[in-house]
């Protein structure tokens, strides 16, 4: 134990010093003239700006840039983190009127580099500084249009400089997220500038993308579902502005593209609804969907079962399961410990919910989010199958997970059923949770089956099956305490176990980003047997 927790200080040690070593040469004159290092070039493409519109949420009232002041701007020390990374990524740009006056939009950028334009480990980070090359070059008709030449000379230098050092440091980045809006600024200066370089770079590290961070069914490997738009989006327009450039676009890149689009159809398209299965939130993709229908691109998914997410449906019901093991440790940090946790949807109103996720990894509710209580499947000892650790200055990520195994579908016209196990519990105490999920589509009945399967080293603890509701959904428990009657907004649902404790608790709803609402939540509690164990279940229309 001594020489293991010696082995840790001194790896700490290590760690500490050699980014104390790596921020003195970033902020050194050697580095500031590596990166300074400009190819004589003129920027020579402006992209449409409908192609950026999947990324920008559009104000409808345009703001003047005459409004701005443009001598203080960047006088103001005192705003908080989120604010600041709103200015320096300049992506209010896109919602400035074209109209606006080009010298004072120039003027403001100029101000920037006069006080920017050596590496600053604030204003540079990754995702800040991306988004500030696609927002310059993007809006090019009032950022470098009408300018003169000193101006697009020092224009087209601090692009360059901050390209240069996306290319250095973009590999140290452990944020795939960065990475990839990194990769589109690297791909639209090549573009832009008709820099082989930047652009041949922009592609590899594209390809790099998608080989890492995607699994055989070209699902994200986090499993997140936020990221499928968020990815696709950043395909798409990187295919977009290669087209209109008249570039040619990589069969990867068009393979990608068509899979993923199967996979938004497969969580979105087909449903229109949002799963709040493992860190997603509460979203609405119409404007995408607007998007994509301006571009002309169309997916259409056959399959009920992609990467261990299984949803049945038809035209009144939609049954949603998470039947897949947890992500590997380097995918998993915004992944909730919820296996085999389901949702219920009835006429577009969702019945049986998960609880959400709060995104803020530095909020104590962030952690509360990622439990198993949050959602509604099985819980041992009030303890989560995952385990995770918090990393340094970040999110916490699985450090024991599980595995998912036996999944069994039936999906016929009148019946369905999903049947799935997983060990996060076998370890601990011993368990094997299976679940099997049934729906009489004819009766409106969906039972559920509970089964806990002992093991040797089987260890008597309490259990709860939760059942999340939506915060403006009425319950009522009935005075037998095996009966629940739940108020939908279009019809009348009675939930039933004649095993265990049945009642209802207030929880925590975090369906919408960053914010928690109360909510009602039924559950089934009792203490596991010795012997093999079935828990039933029932939910059926009145």
């Amino acid at each position: 134990m001594f020489l293991k927790s010696s082995f840790n200080y001194i790896n700490e040690f290590y760690f500490i010093i050699k980014n104390q070593v790596r921020k003195i040469y970033l902020n050194s004159s050697i580095y500031n003239k590596k990166i300074s290092k400009v190819d004589e070039n003129n920027l020579v493409y402006q992209p449409s700006l409908n192609i950026l519109s999947s990324l920008i949420k559009y104000e409808k009232q345009k703001k003047k840039i005459e409004d701005f002041n443009i001598q203080s701007i960047w006088e103001n020390k005192h705003l908080n983190y989120n604010d600041f990374k709103k200015l320096h990524s300049f992506y209010w740009l896109f919602s400035i009127d074209l109209k606006s006056s080009n010298k004072v939009t120039q003027t403001i950028i100029e101000n920037w580099i006069k006080k920017n334009q050596n590496y600053e480990s604030k204003s540079w980070e990754i995702d800040i500084l991306s988004k500030r090359i696609i927002a310059w070059i993007s809006n090019s008709k009032i950022t470098y249009d009408e300018s003169d030449n000193e101006y697009k000379n020092n224009f087209n230098e601090i692009i360059s400089k901050q390209v240069n050092h996306l290319i250095n440091e973009i590999d140290r980045s452990s944020d795939l997220n960065n990475k990839m809006i990194g990769c589109t600024a690297v791909t639209l200066s090549g573009i832009a500038y008709k820099n082989n370089r930047y652009l041949d770079y922009g592609l590899d590290l594209l390809k790099k993308i998608i080989n890492t961070s995607f699994d055989n069914s070209y699902f994200p490997k986090s499993r997140n579902i936020r990221q499928i738009v968020f990815y696709l989006k950043y395909f798409i327009l990187v295919r977009e502005l290669l087209k209109d450039s008249f570039n040619d676009i990589p069969e990867y890149l068009n393979e990608i593209i068509h899979y993923l689009g199967k996979s938004y159809d497969f969580m979105w398209g087909s449903l229109n609804q949002s799963l709040l299965f493992n860190g997603n939130n509460n979203f609405n993709n119409k404007d995408f969907d607007k998007y994509l229908s301006l571009f002309r691109y169309k997916f259409k998914n056959e399959k009920f079962n992609i990467s261990g997410y299984t949803i049945l449906k038809n035209k009144n019901v939609v049954l949603a399961m998470d039947t897949g093991s947890n992500p590997a440790k380097d995918y998993s940090e915004n992944y909730q410990s919820g296996p085999l946790s389901f949702e219920f949807f009835f006429k577009d109103k969702k019945l049986i919910t998960n609880s959400g996720y709060f995104q803020d990894h530095n909020h104590q509710l962030n952690s509360i989010s990622k439990s198993t209580a949050t959602h509604s499947t099985l819980i041992l000892d009030n303890s989560s199958p995952c385990d995770f650790k918090k990393k340094r200055k970040g999110p916490s990520v699985v450090s024991k997970g599980f595995k998912t195994f036996d999944n069994i579908v039936s999906y016929e016209k009148n019946y369905w059923s999903i049947k799935c196990s997983h060990d996060g519990y076998l370890s601990k105490y011993g368990v094997i949770h299976q679940r099997n999920l049934e729906f009489d589509c004819n009766k409106n009945i969906l039972l559920g089956k509970e089964k806990l399967i002992k093991k040797k080293n089987f260890k008597v603890t309490n259990f709860e099956i939760r059942f999340h509701l939506l915060p403006n959904i009425k319950v009522t428990k009935l005075q037998d305490n095996k009966s629940v009657l739940i108020e939908l907004e279009n019809s009348g649902w009675r939930f039933f176990s004649n095993d265990g404790l049945v009642g209802v608790e207030t929880g925590l709803y975090f369906g919408n980003k960053n914010k928690y609402m109360e909510n009602q939540n039924i559950f089934i509690s009792g203490v596991t047997q010795n012997n093999d164990q079935l828990i039933e279940w029932q939910i059926n229309k009145i």
